[in-house]
């Protein structure tokens, strides 16, 4: 078990300090590579990004805490969840495998179900942020600034004000988040924006986004909250409702938890998925620190039942360039560019994050197609646009922690996708042309639209009362 050190403001200054003198020649992108033990020593605790995993479910478990354990500079030392139950088990798992790869018993996991206990921890450099949509922002703002970086799940925030307030949070406190749209991190999503970036297929004209959809629910009984669950705490900022198993998370398993489907919490697919298209759409488009102009569609909404997130539905945008937008889940799963002069077609392809995601139950689309093979083997010339390289989306982020330089998805980007998918969510719910001023990021001339950009918080969870309770 590797012994804490007493301050971890050096121990990212040793970090970067050795990056920089072992590793100059051994750049990706603009990132210096991930500092293998052999560089820095296994023994040597200075060495290693200690990082606290809060939120330990299905994405923790199967994608994030993974994601960070795989590199040899990084430690998970700690683990934290509302459900002790959950942190408990995040435990067992995250000492058995460094059990298994060390050879030897390790025991070294702290446990917490209180965050705010965890980033209280001086030993903690970094955190990863698993939890559900409603309380990204909030515990993002407060890792910042107890001086953590963070590698935060995608969206953003649950509305565009809390979006906003975790951006500038973040830009204040000089800290390195990275926002979990690994799609910047797959080789086609990137080749793909630096085909339409580079004129490949025209001017571009129409931009298909197309996500995977969501089934409504039944009605659901009341049911006790079980001991091992902080419930108060896990509704966060939003109203106190009746607990329900199907509202939460399976007591038993990891299967895909019935928040994602209540709106109280976040969004549905529109942003679920929407989040990673959006995003790798405003890279292709130049348009990663702007937005929409024009926002108008329709959804199908449940009339009954616990699951109430958005159904079928269309959505169409305009940007300020004059790029139309078109969002639905009747359109094949992925983004389509449409050009003057031919088209190219990106997508996972049979890739997803996890079993139990929607989209794994689909037919796998090609992760890279075009109106011409030729624009497929492309070469991007020495004097064109070249996107940022990135092999794995955690490492880049362990990367960015050592240079200190921006990750590849940082926060204001991720900000600014998760507002454009709450932008098509809005024009769901209201039915109608809005008009929005990307700048002042607020509806134009539309007070109705407007009270949508934030939600009333509950005590004692709001933003600005947690913000201010800084690590002691």
């Amino acid at each position: 078990m590797t012994q804490p050190v007493e301050n971890s403001l050096s121990r990212r200054t040793f970090l970067k300090a050795s990056a920089q003198a072992t590793l100059s020649t051994a750049i990706i992108g603009g990132f210096p590579t991930i500092v293998p033990a052999s560089v820095l020593g296994k023994n040597a605790p200075s060495n290693r990004i200690n990082i606290g995993a809060i939120g330990t479910g299905r994405i923790s478990r199967g994608h994030d805490m993974p994601g960070v354990w795989q590199y040899d500079n990084a430690l998970i030392m700690a683990v934290c969840d509302l459900d002790s139950k959950r942190a408990n088990e995040a435990k067992t798992l995250v000492n058995g495998f460094y059990t298994k790869k060390t050879g030897k018993d390790y025991d070294g996991v702290r446990v917490y179900t209180d965050y705010r206990e965890l980033l209280n921890n001086k030993d903690i450099d970094a955190v990863l942020v698993s939890t559900p949509d409603h309380w990204h922002a909030p515990i993002v703002i407060d890792a910042v600034r107890a001086g953590k970086d963070v590698y935060m799940q995608k969206p953003a925030s649950l509305t565009i004000a809390e979006g906003r307030m975790m951006a500038d949070a973040v830009k204040q406190s000089g800290r390195i988040v990275q926002v979990g749209s690994q799609q910047r991190s797959s080789e086609q999503f990137r080749y793909a924006a630096e085909l339409v970036r580079n004129g490949r297929i025209g001017q571009l004209k129409t931009v298909y986004v197309g996500l995977p959809g969501d089934p409504a629910g039944d009605e659901e009984p009341q049911m006790p909250v079980p001991k091992n669950l902080n419930y108060d705490m896990w509704l966060g900022t939003t109203p106190e409702v009746y607990y329900t198993e199907k509202r939460v998370h399976p007591q038993s398993g990891y299967d895909r938890p019935g928040w994602l489907r209540c709106e109280q919490f976040g969004a549905g697919m529109i942003t679920g998925w929407g989040s990673h298209h959006i995003d790798c759409a405003h890279w292709a488009m130049n348009t990663e620190h702007t937005g929409p102009v024009e926002i108008w569609g329709k959804a199908d909404f449940p009339k009954s039942g616990l699951w109430d997130v958005h159904g079928i539905f269309r959505t169409e945008a305009l940007y300020e360039n004059g790029v139309r937008m078109i969002v639905s889940n009747e359109i094949p799963n992925g983004i389509r560019f449409e050009g003057t002069e031919g088209w190219v077609f990106v997508s996972r392809g049979d890739g997803a994050v996890t079993a139990s995601d929607p989209v794994a139950k689909q037919n796998a689309a090609k992760k890279l197609d075009a109106s011409d093979p030729k624009l497929l083997t492309s070469v991007i010339g020495p004097n064109e646009t070249h996107l940022t390289v990135s092999k794995e989306h955690h490492g880049n982020w362990l990367e960015s922690v050592i240079s200190r330089k921006e990750p590849i998805a940082p926060a204001e980007i991720g900000h600014r996708s998760c507002s454009a998918c709450l932008l098509h969510q809005a024009a769901m719910k209201l039915n109608r042309k809005l008009y929005w001023d990307p700048k002042k990021e607020q509806f134009k001339n539309d007070p109705e639209a407007n009270k949508m950009l934030s939600r009333t918080q509950r005590a004692p969870y709001a933003i600005k009362a947690m913000a201010s309770n800084k690590a002691r």
